[in-house]
């Protein structure tokens, strides 16, 4: 069965001794991930957060339906890398010629001939710009810009990717 949650943000360190987060959201408008409501981490457990100021936020646990906040420093420690997620039933669909980038990752990877490269098995972002993991006779990463990949038809199940020079030379190298 497919796994259907989808990231929403994740819990960084600690921000004072009250039970402060650094909350780095992966949504479009960083501080719309509230509007989503609760959020799950990997075992289920849900919580809320409420913004404080810009990548700073309150957390709660939902214990019973009901929010309990976090409000020490060691509690919120616990915490650190927790991924919140929600179902992918609750977002919106994409609208036309968009996507979410989860839904990348499974899809074939051809080059502009339509040889086979590969399957996209990760997404990539690390701030600088997403990248695409391509697995196939060879791996590589590609950077995920129009240029490099300019085509994606998640309906079909596939994407073009035109390596840039660099990757190309090294993937000539490899063995």
């Amino acid at each position: 069965m497919p796994d259907t949650r989808i990231l929403m943000a994740t819990i960084g360190r600690p921000h004072g001794v009250s039970g402060r987060v650094h909350v780095t959201s992966h949504t479009a408008d960083p501080a719309g991930v509230t509007a989503y409501g609760p959020l799950s981490d990997a075992n289920g457990r849900q919580y809320l957060l409420r913004w404080c100021h810009e990548g700073v936020a309150e957390i709660s646990e939902v214990v019973d339906g009901v929010p309990e906040r976090i409000r020490n420093r060691t509690a919120v420690e616990k915490l650190t890398n927790v991924d919140l997620f929600i179902d992918r039933s609750r977002l919106p669909p994409p609208d036309e010629e968009e996507f979410y980038l989860a839904d990348l990752v499974g899809l074939t990877a051809v080059d502009a001939d339509g040889k086979l490269l590969g399957i996209v098995t990760m997404v990539h972002d690390y701030g600088a710009g997403t990248s695409l993991e391509i697995v196939g006779e060879t791996s590589l990463i590609v950077p995920f810009t129009q240029a490099c990949v300019p085509e994606v038809d998640v309906a079909a199940g596939r994407l073009v990717v035109v390596p840039p020079i660099e990757v190309a030379v090294i993937a000539e190298h490899a063995v």
